[in-house]
């Protein structure tokens, strides 16, 4: 052993040991600094090399700042190269991090940076209006740094770091997400997991090569698959990523075809966009390189996936499962021998009639309980009782998603939750929608649904009880969609609403949404 290899860190020659002190990122720069690592429509390009200083740099800034392994830092950053800057530089000192959804309003992204208990607040320039607005209001936050130029009440990213050491911080401390999942009363939930979340059974089936391939984020590194397979999962295997800004259905077959683009995650909503592209638009671009395209976050009509596998080939796989966790996943040719699976069961998982909380047999619907894993289960952040409702004796834990298992032990979906609206593969939840609706003083009682919708799965509609005294009109209407966009993000505003007289309720008085739902739903 040569004099220079005996001091190395270990983390530099072992990849296990890096991936346990958040060092892969160091682990394949030092074996191929030249790699490249992100390319980006904004923020420039990395190589491993730099992207590795760019991360130390955080890192010992972040350590002489005083921060301690456990506080937590709230991360509002587009598609760029310091998402992943930011994020592993936290990683390296044993920090959690909080991706916040950069789409909500100020007040939106207040409550998850004050509920996360943070410390640090990375902001995006692009959100800049809304992140000044947020750090007045967010007394714990001791350092904000404004990442792409100037906002109000915070101090320049690359200014704080750029004289920080560029060399791999000392006896790094893996630190870990926190991603925030909207909760059906109304407030965001952290899904709290100290431990890494195993991708094992996605990771085995990408087979990534970092000689030759190239993944691609087409959806916002906040939510868990973009952050978690087109990002970490490239990384873990010296992979480069490509970081999408905005999607749409032409750039993103001409990005694939410019960079050679291999593996992605999509969301139904996104192949649908893509087939309603002209024939001669779609064949016009070489999409030859991919070899793994991965979907989820929402059902996928079966004559949608149909449709893409006949374009794109055999290479569309498929996963059942949320921040909480990963379920089940699909290949193509499982799809095909059973179209609208979303993969064989994993032993253990149990279907369970939402009534009588008893097991049912094969075809039969009911809440999906997927087996707790022995190591690596969640919790929600100071939500204790969220949590218990969450998990089943122990050994399972929910969505409180809805399907059945067929007489081969194939998963089927019915219904994503009772109530869930998932709108381009984003989930929105009603609660939350009723109770802005809720604080307009025309609004007596309020129910949210969602409506089908061609291009998005579903659309938001609102349907409101107006107080005792207010006439129903296109005015007051007009008002209440107003209200509704001052306070929600854009993504869960309704896009219409109806008025009733007297919305249907429970003997305890409570809204009942399905008999809502199919008032207004045509029956499939």
């Amino acid at each position: 052993m040569t004099e220079a290899s005996a001091t190395e860190p270990e983390y530099l020659n072992d990849f296990e040991v890096a991936a346990s002190c958040g060092m892969i990122v160091a682990y394949h720069a030092n074996k191929n600094p030249d790699r490249v690592a992100i390319v980006a429509e904004q923020g420039g390009n990395r190589t491993y090399g730099e992207l590795n200083e760019r991360i130390n740099q955080v890192a010992h800034y972040l350590r002489s700042s005083g921060l301690q392994p456990g506080d937590a830092v709230s991360l509002v950053c587009t598609n760029r190269p310091e998402f992943a800057e930011a994020i592993l530089g936290c990683f390296r000192v044993g920090l959690r991090v909080s991706p916040v959804n950069w789409h909500l309003t100020a007040p939106e992204m207040t409550y998850i940076v004050n509920d996360s208990e943070s410390k640090v607040l990375f902001g995006d320039v692009r959100l800049g209006t809304e992140l000044a607005a947020v750090i007045k209001d967010s007394p714990n936050v001791s350092i904000a740094l404004a990442i792409g130029g100037d906002i109000e009440g915070f101090e320049s990213f690359d200014e704080q770091i750029k004289d920080q050491p560029t060399e791999n911080i000392s006896n790094p401390i893996r630190g870990f997400e926190m991603l925030y999942t909207s909760g059906t009363t109304g407030h965001p939930k952290g899904v709290y997991r100290p431990q890494v979340m195993s991708t094992s059974s996605v990771l085995d089936l990408a087979q990534f090569d970092p000689e030759t391939d190239m993944s691609m984020a087409t959806g916002p590194l906040y939510h868990a698959a973009p952050l978690g397979i087109d990002l970490m999962a490239a990384f873990g295997k010296g992979t480069g990523t490509y970081l999408v800004d905005r999607w749409d259905p032409e750039t993103c077959l001409k990005t694939i075809q410019d960079n050679g683009i291999t593996h992605t995650h999509m969301v139904p909503t996104m192949f649908h966009r893509m087939l309603a592209l002209p024939p001669e638009i779609r064949e016009q671009y070489d999409i030859s390189s991919l070899k793994f395209v991965i979907h989820g976050a929402a059902p996928c009509p079966v004559h949608v996936k149909e449709a893409m596998l006949d374009w794109f080939g055999d290479i569309i796989f498929e996963y059942y499962g949320a921040t909480e966790g990963v379920g089940t996943v699909v290949t193509p040719d499982q799809w095909r021998n059973k179209p609208g699976g979303v993969g064989q069961a994993p032993e253990g998982m149990i279907i369970v009639d939402e009534v009588t909380d008893e097991e049912v047999p094969a075809g039969e619907i009911g809440i999906i309980w997927i087996p707790a894993p022995a190591e690596g289960g969640f919790k929600y952040f100071k939500a204790d009782e969220k949590t218990e409702k969450a998990y089943r004796n122990g050994t399972h834990y929910s969505m409180h998603d809805m399907g059945w298992v067929d007489e081969d032990g194939w998963l089927f979906l019915s219904d994503r939750r009772a109530d869930l609206i998932l709108s381009g593969g984003v989930n929105v939840y009603p609660a939350e929608v009723d109770a802005a609706l809720l604080k307009h003083p025309s609004v007596a009682d309020a129910c949210t649904i969602g409506m089908p919708n061609t291009d998005w799965g579903q659309e938001v509609m609102a349907v409101v009880e107006l107080k005792e005294g207010i006439a129903e009109s296109e005015e007051v209407k007009e008002e209440i969609m107003s209200f509704c966009r001052e306070n929600l993000a854009k993504f869960k505003c309704p896009r219409s609403l109806r008025f009733m007289d007297s919305l249907p309720r429970s003997e305890a008085g409570k809204i009942q949404r399905r008999k809502v739902r199919d008032i207004y739903v045509p029956s499939s």
